[in-house]
């Protein structure tokens, strides 16, 4: 009798170019998709090794669910209440639905709720972030239906991406505080999170970028973010650091606290102390004094996600698959010194 060979399979195929499954999946259903190198050599690889495609596995995995999943890390964070307005406004209408699960900033956490997700066999899946666990994210490049990670960007996403550089943004908001004629501007931070720890960096940078006699003057803690901890974290910083001119908050919860505190201090907020937020909530504009703070595009962000995940559902383009939202400082009262 003769001995049968084993069925080349599409990871072997993938194994043999070291690229992703959903790689070769997209190459060979959607050949304009990859570039031309990555397509001649994932074309190669399918005459060497003799694949064929299994059209029986095909309408199998075609048999998804009408779910997009959404793993956010809090589900209290009006950040994330507006990405998921435009998300949930752009899938109604459409045959598919929105289900939610919070990873609460835990790791494990989120590979847990991913495996779940993926034996769920969903339309799709937006993630947070880009700062998977090894597990999770060869999960995500493996999983059989469109991927979009949020809140940040990366020249490798696992699929698409949707976000913007904290880094940048948080450098050009203490860039800003220099400007405006500031001398000792100090970082205040809350949970500490990525992308908190990124807008750390940028804060960083520009220090760094002002002059070698910078001092890099920063409190922070893993605790969870909130106003009243703002006002807690000034004061420390107050004592630790009683030179500092201006603060950089990683979010505007901790810059109105801080803010409050300032004014039970004495302060007037601008000519004494420079105030900046982080996100620019409805908030910092309604404050008074007004509340300087860098805008993120939160519910473009969830409406250009979903959309991405529809277009490729609907064999549609979806558009470049790195998407950079950029930010907006938005300049107020409380870092104007005149």
């Amino acid at each position: 009798m003769p001995k049968h060979s084993k069925r080349v399979t599409l990871e072997d195929v993938a194994r043999a170019v070291g690229v992703s499954t959903i790689t070769v999946s997209r190459a060979l259903r959607r050949p304009e998709m990859v570039s031309e190198g990555l397509r001649t050599r994932i074309t190669t690889a399918v005459a060497e090794l003799g694949y064929v495609p299994d059209p029986s596995a095909r309408a199998l995995a075609s048999r998804r669910s009408n779910v997009i999943g959404v793993l956010i890390p809090s589900v209290t964070n009006n950040v994330f209440a507006d990405v998921l307005s435009g998300l949930y406004d752009t899938v109604t209408g459409t045959p598919y639905y929105v289900q939610l699960a919070n990873t609460r900033y835990i790791p494990s956490v989120e590979e847990d709720l991913i495996r779940i997700f993926l034996s769920q066999r969903p339309a799709g899946l937006i993630v947070a972030g880009i700062d998977q666990s090894t597990a999770s994210r060869a999960l995500l490049e493996q999983a059989d239906c469109p991927v979009v990670q949020i809140m940040d960007v990366s020249d490798t996403p696992v699929d698409m991406i949707v976000g913007f550089s904290h880094r940048d943004a948080a450098r050009a908001a203490t860039e800003h505080l220099f400007a405006r004629g500031y001398k000792a501007p100090a970082f205040i931070g809350a949970r500490m999170d990525p992308r908190s720890e990124r807008r750390l960096a940028g804060f960083s940078d520009a220090i760094k970028a002002a002059g070698p006699n910078g001092t890099l003057r920063k409190i922070t803690t893993a605790e969870p973010s909130s106003t009243h901890l703002g006002s807690e974290l000034f004061d420390k910083l107050m004592e630790l650091e009683p030179e500092t001119d201006a603060i950089f908050c990683n979010n505007d919860d901790l810059a109105l606290g801080a803010q409050f505190a300032a004014q039970r201090r004495g302060l007037t907020i601008g000519r004494d102390i420079g105030i900046c937020g982080f996100n620019d909530l409805e908030v910092m504009g309604a404050a008074y004094p007004s509340i300087t703070s860098i805008r993120t595009f939160r519910r473009e962000m969830g409406e250009l996600a979903a959309r991405k995940i529809l277009a490729r559902l609907t064999e549609e383009d979806a558009g470049e698959p790195i998407i950079d939202l950029k930010w907006q400082l938005c300049a107020r009262d409380s870092t104007d010194r005149s």
